[in-house]
């Protein structure tokens, strides 16, 4: 993929003309006085930072429980990580990089305990009322769960950061009001009703860069935790083409090179060349669609910052590679079986006497309530714990907990 460098950002220069704009803010839902030293979007950015559901991502899952080792990905080090690639594209492409930045630190505030495995076990649960989806959950931890501020619930993102934590991986609505994705959760469109989020059109730039940032983190990290776990090996990475050639790449420069420095070696060149395609494919799509302002990136047809066709077929392949190797590994999937049994046994327990949720805000008054608005809460309450506080409440509450190693 060929790289215009003379149009790329550095930090130093202007923003570009489709760039999200923070002096002309959509605003917010409930109206504040601006900072005279910060731009909305880096208020938005530090509010993020400092909530309380940042900060119980240090122990929450990626991939590997937290048990198995220290130097595992956490969902926080995994959020860490992904924020960092989506400024370096935000500052490439001459973006707003504290929205990109933003985006990518809040995306994931919805996750539940033990990473997939606990969202589908309390998807399973909630059925009944309407399911579980973790981007709806991260939408209502900032609007209304954060509790932080006199005069609001949440923590009164702009539309622009709203925006991106819902739209980051696309419009979720045709311009007919089909879901893309099958129904649009509930409390999206709750919050859509009240402040409209324009679910059928692209998000910003910066919510696309933070997006693909998010699949580049993943992709390389997972392989990185692989092998240190020895769900994977070099011979395994081999097989992929891409991976293939990035380790003849690095021992044909070292030849004698320890496998932890190999290692490093190979995931450096894999992020590397990943932002650099994804540059590429930007600026090719932004000189076809000459875009005016970021209004235009919005409407158009299709998303402007994503992987060429030959890098698409390498993340098909890493994410094939990863599902057989680790997600579906048997010694993953007794874990997994033991992570949903946490779960589904808190959420039974917790609906049949709400006051269990001890540290529950509105626990006196959840025992009154009707089943569906119970689930709720119950689920609110579930997903916001981590592995560490999950496991604790389950020994708390049962005889037998599984064990998670």
């Amino acid at each position: 993929m060929t790289i215009d460098t003379r149009a790329l950002g550095f930090g130093s220069s202007e923003r570009a003309v489709y760039a999200a704009d923070p002096w002309t803010t959509r605003g917010r839902l409930y109206q504040e006085d601006g900072s005279p030293t910060r731009s909305d979007f880096q208020r938005d950015r530090d509010r993020i930072v400092h909530t309380t559901a940042f900060r119980r991502l240090k122990h929450k899952t990626q991939v590997f429980i937290a048990q198995d080792g220290d130097h595992y990905r956490t969902r926080l080090t995994h959020t860490i990580e992904v924020a960092q690639i989506a400024r370096a594209l935000a500052r490439a492409l001459k973006l707003d990089e504290d929205l990109a930045e933003g985006v990518a630190l809040v995306h994931d505030f919805g996750h539940t305990p033990f990473g997939h495995t606990g969202e589908d076990a309390l998807h399973e649960v909630l059925l009944p009322y309407g399911g579980f989806d973790h981007n709806a959950q991260s939408l209502r931890i900032v609007t209304k769960l954060e509790r932080r501020y006199a005069e609001f619930d949440g923590i009164n993102l702009t539309w622009e950061s709203l925006e991106g934590l819902v739209k980051h991986n696309g419009p979720l609505l045709t311009a007919d009001g089909v879901g893309t994705r099958g129904p649009v959760p509930q409390p999206i469109l709750d919050y859509c009703e009240l402040h409209d989020l324009e679910l059928a059109s692209y998000a910003s730039l910066e919510a696309q860069v933070a997006a693909i940032a998010d699949d580049i983190a993943y992709n390389t990290h997972d392989i990185d935790d692989g092998l240190r776990s020895g769900y994977l090996t070099f011979d395994m990475l081999e097989e992929i083409p891409f991976l293939a050639g990035l380790m003849a790449e690095v021992r044909a420069r070292y030849p004698h090179l320890e496998p932890s420095r190999f290692t490093h070696e190979i995931m450096r060149r894999q992020i590397t060349r990943m932002v650099e395609d994804v540059i590429g494919v930007a600026q090719q799509r932004l000189s076809l669609l000459r875009p005016e302002s970021a209004a235009d990136i919005r409407a158009a047809d299709r998303v402007i910052a994503t992987f060429s066709e030959g890098m698409a077929e390498t993340d098909r392949q890493i994410k094939a590679m990863l599902f057989k190797r680790i997600y579906r590994n048997p010694d993953i999937m007794r874990i997994r079986a033991g992570a949903a049994q946490i779960v589904t046994d808190l959420f039974a327990a917790y609906m049949a006497n709400p006051k269990e949720m001890q540290s529950h805000y509105w626990v006196d008054h959840i025992a009154g309530l009707s089943d569906a608005p119970k689930a709720r809460h119950v689920g609110d309450y579930l997903a916001g714990m981590t592995d560490t506080y999950a496991i604790s409440a389950h020994r708390r509450l049962f005889d037998h907990t599984p064990d998670l190693r």
